[in-house]
């Protein structure tokens, strides 16, 4: 025989109370989601010798993301020279530990060129996140000029 509307109705309705209430079932475990990288220079273009601002920024995704926790940073500067810092941290624990978002470093181009600046997280010896931009280093105020 079958169910009338009625029965069916109430037997959904009873079903939906007891899942929205949680009872007998579990959250889903939260997503991890991966932040992104921002990289700009400052100024992107100038003369030699051109001082450059550059800042890093994670956007996004979990403040407790566990392979940008504690990371080492390694700006490499695309003229030959590198710069590296680490720091020392708690061990980390998931929900509790928060990653760093801003990063920035100071660089003296000497030479003109067009070079490649890349931003690095790194876990050890594995790079888990990376940005790049570009400066332009110009050598003299005539350039481009009929010289």
């Amino acid at each position: 025989m079958p169910y009338s509307c009625r029965a069916r109705c109430t037997v959904a309705a009873a079903l939906a109370a007891v899942l929205s209430s949680g009872a007998g079932a579990q959250a889903p475990p939260a997503e991890t989601k991966k932040p992104t990288i921002a990289l700009r220079a400052t100024p992107p273009v100038g003369f030699v010798p051109l001082r450059v601002r550059a800042a890093a920024e994670l956007r996004e995704g979990n403040d407790d993301y566990a392979d940008f926790y504690c990371a080492t940073i390694e700006w490499e500067w695309g003229d030959g020279t590198y710069s590296e810092n680490t720091s020392d941290c708690n061990p980390y624990e998931a929900g509790k530990s928060t990653i760093q978002r801003r990063f920035s470093a100071e660089h003296i181009f000497r030479q003109g060129g067009v070079y490649r600046i890349v931003f690095r997280l790194k876990q050890k010896t594995r790079s888990v996140g990376s940005a790049i931009t570009n400066v332009q280093v110009r050598s003299g105020a005539g350039e481009g000029f009929g010289r």
